[in-house]
């Protein structure tokens, strides 16, 4: 019921837009300039996603000018890598093709967002956009033949930094943070229109504080091909970083740390975290420090959820102390939970939460995961800083447990990642992966951002995100 009474107040708010029937506010935006550029990295080391060793990295910056109805102009920026190893798993077509189409479904991107002239608040514009970008990436799809076509959380990725240079723009406009913006004094609408009619009354600004958390934990990634102790590495890339475990936690003082695992092989997995445990707790010991954490990332790998709870039966039984520190378990089983219908996470969420990450792409993928077990899910800004304001604000209604992720972020993507994370309540820690896999990307904003680029302590200065806008730039 829930999501038909979604579908319809869409539908409503698509062909409300259409027909010119909602009266425009001087506050509100539209879009006169978009463009965008690309920005290329090699990794330090490579990344295992979905056993794919990943060594570089794609950078979609974009541009945009926008007015008011009041006549006022200004600029806004957008940055996210193209993770199409992730969004766009295939294992028919290679890199360089799915690569290429989100590159091709940027430039259709681009063209619609600019052609766009109905004014609104950017959430409004985002929505009333994304049936279209849908379209565009169906029309990719077809013009390139691709063998498989592309998903809509491919889509998401690509369309997720023109969405940003719009909320940052309309930020700026007002002079305020965006998440400034979220009121009923810049937003026509409360989220009935947006989720389901149980949200009247209410608007995003409930679900985000004004500002920022001054500082949160760090979640260090212990990706699949890292070393964990000296004896693992093979060769040494000596380039003043660490490069075990134990150099990382000592290096930066932390006390989160997630696992990457296979989902394939339950005996390797089993002893990665059991190896992780052990060294953690010998380094940790050795600085006075009694307290710390781990999650475990599958990336979609397990074939099933009884995988899952066996791995947690083992861990418990071989390390109860590493058990007791998993604080949660993210997107264990396929990403296809309507073609996985029977994969309910009910018993394994008594455990741990188990949050959903590549299957959440809108409300309704969130309302089917509740109903089969799942209890978190995973913001990520690469998903649409829209959608993702959206998704927090379903969570929290329904009380899940909250994360936010970074897909190796550098730069400006990591700061708009940075400030959702540190502006959604009970989001506890945040992630910041490029560090660690492509640091010559931060290296352009450390001086300004210090706080947010250098650990130490375990935390990130999060409150340094002041500024207009996200706070980048």
């Amino acid at each position: 019921m829930e999501l038909r009474r979604r579908t319809t107040t869409r539908r409503g708010f698509l062909g409300a837009l259409a027909a010119g029937a909602l009266a425009a506010r001087p506050s509100d935006i539209r879009v006169e300039e978009v463009s965008f550029d690309y920005q290329d990295y090699l990794y330090r080391t490579p990344i295992k996603f979905g056993g794919i060793a990943l060594d570089r990295v794609t950078l979609l910056n974009v541009h945009c000018t926008v007015r008011s109805g009041a006549g006022r102009a200004a600029k806004g920026f957008g940055s996210m890598p193209l993770g199409n190893i992730w969004a766009y798993p295939s294992r028919v077509m290679g890199y360089e093709t799915t690569l290429g189409a989100m590159k091709r479904l940027a430039e259709r991107i681009r063209k619609i967002t600019a052609d766009y002239k109905e004014s609104g608040h950017p959430v409004d514009i985002n929505v009333a956009l994304e049936p279209e970008y849908l379209k565009a990436a169906a029309g990719v799809s077809r013009e390139l033949k691709l063998a498989e076509p592309i998903p809509k959380l491919a889509m998401q990725v690509v369309a997720s930094p023109f969405d940003a240079a719009i909320h940052d723009a309309f930020g700026k406009l007002h002079g305020r943070s965006c998440y400034r913006t979220y009121g009923p004094d810049l937003m026509r609408h409360d989220l009935a229109r947006y989720l389901t009619p149980e949200f009247k009354g209410e608007y995003l600004g409930r679900y985000v504080t004004p500002e920022p958390k001054p500082v949160m934990p760090l979640y260090h990634l212990i990706g699949a091909l890292d070393a964990i102790e000296e004896r693992n590495i093979q060769k040494r890339i000596n380039d003043g970083l660490p490069e075990t475990l134990p150099e990382w936690i000592n290096a930066d003082g932390l006390t989160h740390l997630k696992i990457k695992l296979n989902g394939d092989d339950l005996k390797w997995d089993v002893e990665r975290v059991l190896h992780v445990d052990r060294v953690a707790a010998e380094t940790q010991k050795q600085r006075g420090v009694a307290r710390w954490f781990y999650s475990a990332d599958f990336n979609e790998r397990c074939a099933n959820v009884d995988y899952l709870l066996a791995f947690l039966r083992q861990v418990k039984e071989k390390a109860p102390g590493g058990f007791e520190r998993l604080q949660y378990i993210e997107q264990p089983t396929a990403r296809d939970l309507r073609a996985n219908r029977t994969n309910v996470m009910h018993q394994a969420a008594k455990l741990r939460p188990i949050v959903i990450d590549e299957s959440l792409t809108d409300l309704e993928s969130l309302l089917l995961a509740r109903e089969m077990g799942y209890t978190g899910v995973a913001l990520k800004a690469c998903k649409g800083q829209s959608q993702a304001l959206l998704m927090a604000a379903a969570a929290q209604k329904y009380k899940m447990f909250l994360c936010v992720q970074d897909l190796t972020c550098p730069g400006a993507s990591l700061i708009h990642s940075a400030g959702l994370a540190a502006h959604v309540p009970g989001v506890a820690a945040i992630e910041s992966n490029a560090r660690q896999y492509v640091p010559v990307a931060n290296k352009p904003w450390e001086k300004k951002f210090p706080g947010i680029f250098r650990i130490k302590d375990g935390t990130m200065k999060t409150g340094e995100i002041k500024g207009p806008g996200l706070g980048a730039v």
